[in-house]
C-alpha cells in the first residue's frame, strides 16, 4: 500500500513540475503565481501601484501601533500581577487626541488617492478618441478623432483557442491562452488615448491592468477613460464584468506601436477597409456569397452556434431552424439586424456580409433551401 501512496506522490509530483514548466509568464499579461499589480507603463498605473504600497504600509503601521499598544496594556496591567482597573470617565485631552490623530491620517490618505483619482478622469487634450463597444462576446473599435479617424472593426477571441478550450485545453497550452485576438487594438506609444465605452447589450467592461484602467460599458450609456502608453509591446485585458456564459471569451489585446509603424497600419487599415467597401447593389452567386459567409460565420456566429449550427443550452440550432428554412427570407434577416432573445443584433455587420452569412446558413448542414440573400435585400429592411 506504501508502495502505492509513493507511486501516486511522484505522479502528483511530476504532473506540477510539468504544469509548471508549460506555462509562462506573458510579457504585457499575466505572470506566474504573479502576486503584486502588473508592472506599469503609464504614469497612471505607477501612481496608482505608488498608492497600493503607500496604503498597505500605513495601515499596516497603523495596526502594528493600535494592537501593539493594546496588548502591551493588557499584558503589562493585567489583574494577575496587582494590576487594579483605573476609575475615571472622560478626558477631554484623550478625546482630542484620538480625533485629531486619526483627522489628520486620513487627510494624509486622502490627498494623493484624490490627486491620482482626478488624473485618472481627465480625458481631455487627447490625441487620439477610440470608441469601445462590448458585444457579447466581442469588442468593437471606431476609431473617432486623431490618427486613425474612421478606422473600424471587430477584435474577437482568436479561433485556434476556442478550438483549445472546448478540446478541454489539452496538450500544449500557449502562453497567450484565452487572451489572443484577430484584431488588436493600436494606438501609438507615448499619445494620449481616450478610451469611450458603451454597450450593444448587457454592461461589459474595457480594462488593461498595465494601463491602470478599467471602465465600465453599459448599454444606453457613454463612458470614459484614458491612458498613454511610454512603452511599444502587447498589452492584455478581459472583459471585467459578468456579461454572459462566454464572459471568459472576451479579451482585450492593445498593440502599442511606435509613431512611424503606427502611420504605416493606418494607412493599411484604410486601404483594406476600402477594399471592403462593397457594392450593395452588386448581384452575387450562391456559391461566392457563401464562401465569403462561411468566414462571417466563423468570426462571429460559430462560437455560440457552434461550427456544426447545433447550438447548444440557450443557444438555439441553426440547422434545421424553422426562421431559416422559411421561403420568407426577411425573418431572418430582421433576426439578425435587429436580435432576438438570447442572439444580440449585428447591424454592425455590412450589408454584404450580412446576406453572406444568412445565405450561408440557408445551404450549409441539413439546410438545402437553395435561398440566396442579396446586399440589396437586407439593405432595404435596415431600419424596419
Amino acid at each position: 500500500m506504501k508502495s502505492i501512496y509513493n507511486k501516486l506522490a511522484s505522479l502528483l509530483l511530476a504532473a506540477t513540475v510539468t504544469g509548471a514548466h508549460a506555462v509562462n509568464d506573458l510579457p504585457g499579461g499575466p505572470a506566474v503565481r504573479q502576486l503584486n499589480l502588473h508592472p506599469a507603463v503609464t504614469r497612471i498605473a505607477e501612481e496608482q501601484a505608488w498608492l497600493h504600497w503607500f496604503m498597505l504600509i500605513t495601515c499596516t503601521v497603523i495596526f502594528v501601533v493600535v494592537f501593539g499598544v493594546m496588548f502591551y496594556s493588557i499584558w503589562k496591567h493585567r489583574k494577575s500581577v496587582g494590576h487594579k482597573p483605573a476609575n475615571f470617565h472622560e478626558s477631554v485631552t484623550v478625546e482630542i487626541i484620538w480625533t485629531i490623530i486619526p483627522f489628520v491620517i486620513v487627510i494624509l490618505m486622502a490627498l494623493p488617492a484624490t490627486k491620482v483619482l482626478v488624473a485618472s478622469k481627465d480625458t481631455s487634450n487627447a490625441d487620439v478618441t477610440i470608441k469601445a463597444t462590448g458585444y457579447q462576446w466581442k469588442w468593437g473599435y471606431d476609431y473617432l478623432k486623431g490618427e486613425g479617424e474612421g478606422v473600424s472593426f471587430l477584435s474577437t477571441l482568436d479561433a485556434t483557442h476556442r478550438e483549445i478550450s472546448n478540446d478541454g485545453a489539452k496538450g500544449t497550452i500557449p502562453d497567450n491562452y484565452l487572451l489572443k485576438v484577430d484584431n488588436p487594438l493600436v494606438v501609438p506609444v507615448n499619445k494620449k488615448v481616450r478610451i469611450i465605452t458603451t454597450a450593444n447589450d448587457v454592461i461589459h467592461a474595457w480594462g488593461i491592468p498595465a494601463f491602470g484602467v478599467k471602465q465600465d460599458a453599459i448599454p444606453g450609456f457613454v463612458r470614459d477613460t484614458w491612458f498613454r502608453s511610454e512603452k511599444t509591446g502587447d498589452f492584455y485585458g478581459q472583459c471585467y464584468e459578468l456579461c454572459g456564459k462566454e464572459h471568459a471569451y472576451m479579451p482585450i489585446h492593445v498593440k502599442v506601436l511606435a509613431a512611424a509603424e503606427y502611420s504605416a497600419w493606418v494607412d493599411g487599415q484604410k486601404k483594406a477597409m476600402a477594399a471592403k467597401q462593397d457594392d450593395p447593389a452588386k448581384v452575387w452567386t450562391l456559391d461566392d456569397i457563401s464562401k465569403r459567409g462561411e468566414k462571417v460565420y466563423a468570426s462571429n456566429c460559430a462560437a455560440c452556434h457552434q461550427a456544426n449550427g447545433k447550438g447548444a443550452g440557450p443557444i438555439k440550432p441553426l440547422d434545421g431552424s424553422p426562421v431559416v428554412l422559411d421561403a420568407d427570407k426577411t425573418k431572418q434577416i430582421h433576426t439578425v439586424l435587429n436580435g432576438k432573445g438570447a442572439m444580440p443584433a449585428w447591424k454592425q455587420l455590412s450589408d454584404t456580409d450580412i446576406a453572406a452569412v444568412i445565405s450561408y446558413t440557408k445551404n450549409n448542414w441539413s439546410n438545402k433551401t437553395g435561398q440566396l440573400v442579396q446586399p440589396a435585400e437586407v439593405l432595404a429592411q435596415r431600419g424596419k
